[in-house]
């Protein structure tokens, strides 16, 4: 058996950020989703300001949806992390996720409106892409934002994303094409906020 494993060529093995942890920062807890996260899931997404900044968020949104999401999460079958941003009594106020898709890391994060402009997802966000960093140090983490969501990108220029295009992707809520600014980052180039 052992002979075969040196056989298998290294393309089949996934590059694997490990489980998903729990993160403490100074004001934040981030964690596994659980699904009793449900209804904040659901209240927060269905805001049309913090759902139309989203690609793969519908509208309308619905408790249903959340518990769809919620559960295809925590099944194991999606390859990375999304961990729940909450507050130091267990308020879920938002998400950030790190997942594989199309053999490239991508960061992806979200916030409950009530929550904006109060330092949350910058806390949030740095902490989630330095742990990750610590696991996977060589990896490069892909993003981006909608061109009309500044305060997305200014995080993330604050973090030290760099900017390497633009495109059109189809966001479900706005049902329609929107101009997409795509960033990435690498360890050494992550800064603290």
């Amino acid at each position: 058996m052992t002979a075969h494993l040196k056989e298998r060529p290294k393309t089949a093995m996934r590059p694997d950020p490990g489980a998903c942890p729990v993160i403490e920062t100074a004001r934040l807890v981030l964690r596994p989703h659980k699904l009793s996260d449900t209804d904040a899931v659901a209240q927060s997404l269905a805001d049309y300001q913090v759902s139309r900044m989203l690609a793969r968020v519908p509208v309308p949104y619905h408790r249903q949806d959340a518990l769809d999401w919620l559960v295809s999460q925590s099944s194991g079958l999606i390859a990375g992390w999304t961990l729940a941003i909450t507050t130091g009594d267990d308020v879920h106020i938002g998400s950030v996720g790190i997942e594989l898709r199309h053999g490239q890391w991508h960061l992806g994060y979200w916030l409950n409106r009530y929550y904006w402009n109060r330092g949350y997802a910058s806390e949030a966000v740095h902490a989630a892409i330095e742990r990750f960093f610590r696991r996977m140090p060589a990896t490069t983490l892909h993003s981006g934002v909608f061109a009309d969501n500044a305060g997305s990108l200014k995080l993330q220029k604050k973090l030290g994303f760099e900017i390497t295009g633009c495109s059109q992707i189809y966001a479900l809520a706005r049902n329609g094409m929107v101009s997409h600014i795509e960033t990435m980052i690498t360890a050494g180039a992550l800064r603290t906020p």
